[in-house]
């Protein structure tokens, strides 16, 4: 029972973490660089 919690409180978090990703492109912002085009060098567009 304890590995099924544990494991099912792992797939909730990768799941919020890839929603996350996710959004984020959504809006524009690149994952690679934190969405600051101003400080990676011009690389995100």
């Amino acid at each position: 029972m304890a590995t099924f919690l544990v494991g099912a409180g792992l797939i909730g978090i990768v799941a919020l973490i890839i929603r996350s990703m996710i959004r984020a492109k959504k809006s524009g912002k690149s994952l690679q660089c934190g969405g600051d085009c101003r400080n990676c060098g011009g690389h995100c567009h």
